[in-house]
């Protein structure tokens, strides 16, 4: 029945603390000297374990939903008496028809299959694409039942415990969700995203805030640094959002100069603000900032923490929303939209 419905994969729950920790116990010896666990995480780095968990919570998840697949169409098949085997027959395989040749030689094509002649794997091809049609069918008819159906899902994602600087938040402080943002002002893939995220606090409003971190990649972007000090110092004066705005809306003017004319147009004290930039005041939270990224497994930017479950790189609106639809459910709470 298992072959029959779907291919299987399944997961735990793992919850990564913010350093990592893994236990004293041994997992080799040295003449004699433990290698503890602990060790092991520590060799691996926060950003290839966060890779490599965030892998595992992802191959179990798409095999919990194919369990819950099966398990459905098992609890339907008992409703009507009869075998899971018998249902899928008579509700999915028995209405899903024969390919036609044309749509046999299309997906023959589609296979970009070189040396062979369609007329003499053209059978070959009807079965193989009719079992496919046949993979859809169950899996579309389990997924109907589970409209009707009570599920919920308790598998978490792997998630850490991220800090940030409740000065430079934007939304409702007492959001559920929080987005912990790790950015570059001089990365063009941050800019990107900015729109995505106003839309997704749009979309949330109430239950998502957004923190924002700096994480300036300074090898290869040399205003990166003085953008994020300057945008600090513009939160001194209440405006930091909006010269964040400012900066990422024309990422060609970073240097000391138009950084100084950004202040100018937000109608910043300006005198204040070239002190504060001049002094170097932010630059060691600045470096806390990325100090902190590089710790919980920012290897680029930009990153995203959606209440701790890690995001990384310029995602369509719908990976956020995947990831907050789920946080929300755990928390016993539906989107307000």
């Amino acid at each position: 029945m298992k072959t029959l419905i779907l291919n299987l994969n399944l997961s735990l729950c793992l919850a990564i603390p913010l350093a990592f920790a893994g236990s004293n116990d041994p997992v080799a010896t040295v003449a004699g000297q433990p290698v503890t666990e602990q060790e092991l995480v520590e060799a691996l780095g926060p950003q290839q374990l966060m890779q490599m968990r965030t892998q595992e919570y992802e191959t179990k998840s798409k095999a919990l939903e194919n369990v819950i697949r099966l398990k459905l169409v098992q609890v339907e098949a008992n409703k009507h008496g009869i075998s899971a085997e018998k249902l899928v027959e008579q509700e999915i395989d028995s209405k899903v028809t024969e390919p036609t040749d044309g749509e046999v030689e299309a997906y023959f094509w589609g296979q970009n299959r070189a040396g062979a002649r369609f007329d003499d794997v053209k059978e070959q091809y009807r079965t193989a694409l009719k079992r496919l049609n046949q993979q859809k069918a169950r899996q579309v008819y389990a997924d109907s039942l589970r409209e009707k159906s009570d599920v919920a899902i308790l598998l978490r994602p792997p998630s850490v415990d991220v800090a940030y600087d409740p000065a430079r938040v934007k939304g409702d402080p007492k959001a559920p969700i929080t987005i912990v943002e790790f950015s570059d002002f001089q990365c063009p893939f941050c800019k990107k995203t900015e729109s995505t995220l106003n839309e997704v606090l749009t979309k949330y409003k109430g239950q998502v805030k957004l923190a924002y971190m700096d994480f300036p990649l300074r090898e290869i972007h040399q205003h990166a640094q003085k953008a994020a000090e300057a945008a600090r110092c513009a939160g001194e004066q209440g405006k930091f959002w909006e010269y964040h705005d400012a900066l990422y809306e024309d990422q060609s003017k970073m240097d000391g100069t138009e950084l100084l004319t950004h202040a100018r147009k937000l109608n910043l004290n300006e005198k204040s603000f070239q002190s504060c930039l001049e002094s170097g005041r932010f630059k060691s939270k600045v470096d806390a900032d990325t100090e902190l990224g590089n710790k919980v497994g920012v290897a680029g930017t930009p990153g995203f923490f959606v209440n701790g479950v890690f995001l990384s790189g310029a995602q369509p609106a719908a990976e956020f929303e995947k990831i907050i639809d789920n946080q929300l459910s755990l928390l016993g709470q539906r989107a307000s939209r």
